[in-house]
Parts: structure tokens; sequence; C-alpha cells
């Protein structure tokens, strides 16, 4: 086993790591309070190739494996949550999964333009009825000649108001049971809208809302995949996009414990530094040891995924595990911080409320163990 990265991750950590530090976390809270959707991040992160990571060079990507991606997500998480998401979704759920299933035009048109940045994607699956339960989505598909009319609704469909292709899933009810499929949509197709921006605990800067679909006409060119193959393209992003969210939840984790170490340092109560009471001290120790082992786990469903190995369990671990330690993490810090952790004011605050949603979205805890306890008993 060797857990030391090659020269190349360490260039690109190195990169990024300068990129989100100097350019990202400074503007982190101002975004965060506007609920503004950073179109400067994003299109700084085209320039770095990073909206094309994972997509080969040939359809406008800048190649890598996911354990390149996750090196990156963490380091963009670290400095601001609500930028990684919106990286998460455009890479992962929206140009990677067309490009996985997608035809040769599919990918020329859709994922090109996405990797290059010149495109904004979005991933719509969840519905009010159909949260974890994505089976019971009821969005529908009815074949019409060469096209599709899709009608329904998804909500808290992450940079829902700003996307410009969004990977949709609908049922065909005369499949029945199995005619869950994907299409992808661009905007301005007629027929889709967007309805309500959504107001947000934390990682208010990757905006959401609520699409709607009425009477929406999608060519059968635009449809991905076969029709029947929706929940295989949906689970296996959803395996994917656990791994990224993991790399995120560490990312905040770190955050915290910088700051928390950092503050410990310079905090004097009864005539020292906090730092140097064991409770403190301890503490700090175990929010290291959990956002370690946090990181070997997403790291090991990164390699299995790039070496072909179905991840559905590795992937639900790392993120339950990563998630969790998250929330833990943040929680600990703010303790260290006292009062001030409280106040809007601490940069505690943020790291708390978008530790939240890690534990929530790419399926809660309590999917995850469902899948962990599943491939434990099957």
């Amino acid at each position: 086993m060797d857990f030391s990265l090659t020269e190349e991750q360490k260039m690109l950590q190195r990169t990024v790591r300068d990129f989100a530090t100097g350019r990202l976390e400074p503007v982190a809270d101002q975004l965060d309070e506007a609920q503004e959707w950073p179109m400067d991040n994003f299109r700084m992160m085209a320039e770095l190739g990073l909206t094309g990571l994972t997509i080969p060079t040939e359809y406008g990507g800048s190649g890598g494996n996911t354990d390149s991606l996750v090196l990156v997500l963490e380091e963009i998480a670290r400095a601001c949550a609500s930028t990684c998401d919106i990286l998460i979704v455009h890479v992962s759920s929206c140009a990677k999964t067309i490009f996985n299933y997608g035809t040769e035009e599919q990918k020329q048109r859709f994922v090109t333009p996405l990797a290059k940045g010149e495109k904004i994607g979005a991933f719509a699956v969840t519905e009010s009825e159909a949260g974890s339960d994505i089976g019971s989505i009821q969005t529908t598909a009815v074949k019409d000649g060469d096209s599709y009319i899709l009608n329904g609704s998804k909500i808290f469909i992450a940079s829902g108001n700003v996307c410009d292709t969004v990977v949709v899933f609908a049922t065909i009810k005369a499949l029945g049971t199995r005619g869950m499929t994907a299409f992808v949509v661009e905007k301005g197709t007629p027929g889709f809208s967007i309805s309500k921006k959504y107001n947000k605990v934390g990682m208010r800067a990757a905006t959401n809302a609520e699409l709607v679909f009425e009477g929406c006409q999608v060519t059968a060119a635009n449809r991905l995949g076969d029709e029947g193959q929706g929940m295989r393209i949906c689970i296996a992003t959803l395996d994917e996009g656990r791994i990224c969210v993991a790399a995120q939840a560490v990312g905040i984790a770190r955050a915290a414990l910088e700051r928390a170490a950092s503050y410990a340092k310079q905090r004097v109560q009864f005539g020292r530094p906090i730092a140097e009471n064991q409770a403190i001290q301890w503490m700090l120790a175990d929010m290291a040891t959990q956002i370690d082992a946090a990181r070997l786990l997403t790291y090991r469903a990164a390699s299995l995924h790039d070496g072909g190995v179905r991840i559905s369990r590795e992937s639900a671990m790392a993120k339950l595990y990563a998630s969790e330690i998250c929330m833990q993490a943040t929680i600990k810090g703010v303790q260290i911080f006292g009062g001030y952790g409280y106040m809007m004011d601490s940069p505690m605050q943020r790291y708390f409320r978008d530790a939240k949603l890690t534990e929530i979205y790419e399926g809660t805890s309590e999917v995850q163990r469902m899948v962990i306890s599943r491939a434990i008993l099957s």
C-alpha cells in the first residue's frame, strides 16, 4: 500500500491550495451572507482547468482521476464549501455523468462546453415525494414521435437558478417500475422554467432552486442512455458523488481544526493560552485523528473507483464517516472559540452551518447506513 502522493498530485494540491487561500477564502463570508452564486469563482476555476477535471482533454477537459479530484475538492472546501459544492455538481454530477453515458455526439455537444466552463451544469432527481427514495419520482416522460414530453418539478437543485445544462430524471410510465430514464435539458427549452430560490442554512452561495417542467419537449437525441436505464445512471452518479462530498467534509473539518488550533494558542485565560489546557489539547487531537481517518477512507474509495471497482459500500462509508466527523469537528471548534464561536462574525459559524449539509445531500447518513448494512448482509 502506497499512501504517498505523486509529484504531479503534490503540485496540483499546492496550486489549488494557493488559489483557494488567496482568491476564494477572502470572499467566502461575503458570498455566504449575500447568498450570491459565485460566478467569478467559477470562471477562475475554469481558467485553472478545474471545471474539466476527470474529463479527457479531447472533450475540453484537463484529465485526471477521482483521486486528483478529491485532493482539489478538499482544498476548495477548506476555503469555501459553497464553491466546492458547485464544482462537485458541475463536474461529478453533470459533466461526468454525460461523459460516462452519453453518445459521442452528446459528449461533443454537452461535455466540451461544461468542461471548459462555458456552460454551468446541474443534476435534478430530488422531488417533494422522492428524496432518499429516488425510485418514487413523479416527473413523467411521454414519447411523442422523435421527442419526449416532460412534466413535473424538481426541488433543492444546486445551481438550479443559473444552470445551462441539467441532467434530469423522469419516469416513462409505460415501462412500469423500470421506467426511470435520464435526459439532458438545456436552458431555454420551451416548458422548462426556474421557480423559487431557496433560503438555506449553510453553503448559501451554492444557490438552490426548484425546476419546473410543463409540457417540456426534449428530443430523443437528448436522452441519456437507454430508456429505463435512469436508475442505474443515477445510482452510479451518487456513488461517485458521495466520494466528492466526503472530500468536501474533510476540507470543512480541516478548516475548523486549523482555526480552532490557531485561536487556542492566542486566547489567554487564567494567565495562559487555552491551548495549554489538556481538555483543549484532547479535543484538537480527536479532531485531527478523525479527519485523517476520514481522508484515508475517501482516498481508498477514490482509488478503488479509479480502478474500476464498484464502490457503493466504500463511498457510503467515506461519506458517512467524513460528514459526521465534520459535524463533530465544527461543534468542537465552536466550543473552543467559546462565546465568540457563537457570534455571526466568527469564522467558525460558517463551518458549523456548512457541515450539516454534508450529512444530508447525496444521501443522508441514514441512507449511507442502509447501503453499508445491505452490503454486509448480502
